[in-house]
């Protein structure tokens, strides 16, 4: 069996060198070898095979819930940045329905406040929760690489949205507005 660590290496088989032979080509050219000054012994070095081991050198399991690639904390901060346009769209809409619902209400502003403030407490909450189920599932269990935080920035951005509406189906006057425009 090949390193397992390797991305190629489930793909990788040798290949005797005698069971494809190659067309001879006229001129002493081969097409698509490009000649080289210094002549090489072979084409393939035999790569040592390595059996799955149960355990990490530290005793905890491998396989679904393996430590992934040893990466500086700016590196997942840098990708944060990938996708923050959604959440501030997002984040904007929930702000201006917010807006419109606190100015209707005609009243102490204190609880409103605290009130949006809570939603984006809520929000900033779901964002972690979004990064930490892709590193658990896209990063641990698929084996793939994070370029971006733009699915996170996503489920945050449709949070914030709807909850941008609900603040919009609470004031009255742009509830009868609607209903109004849709004849209902």
């Amino acid at each position: 069996m090949a390193d397992q660590t390797q991305p190629w290496a489930e793909r990788t088989v040798e290949v005797p060198k005698d069971s494809h032979p190659v067309p001879p080509q006229r001129d002493g050219f081969q097409r698509g070898v490009a000649s080289v000054g210094r002549p090489r012994a072979g084409r393939t070095e035999a790569f040592p095979t390595v059996e799955h081991d149960e355990h990490l050198h530290g005793g905890e399991p491998t396989g679904w819930f393996s430590a992934g690639p040893n990466r500086p904390l700016s590196w997942y901060l840098a990708q944060w940045r990938n996708g923050a346009e959604w959440s501030a769209a997002g984040a904007l809409f929930a702000f201006v329905c917010w807006g419109v619902w606190a100015i209707s209400a005609r009243g102490d502003l204190t609880s409103p406040v605290v009130t949006f403030l809570l939603t984006l407490l809520v929000a900033a909450g779901l964002f972690a929760l979004s990064r930490l189920l892709g590193r658990l599932v896209w990063e641990r269990q698929l084996r793939r690489v994070r370029r971006s935080a733009r699915g996170a920035h996503a489920v945050t951005a449709v949070f914030l949205a709807g909850v941008g509406i609900a603040y919009l189906q609470q004031t009255e006057w742009v509830v009868s507005a609607w209903n109004w425009i849709t004849g209902g």
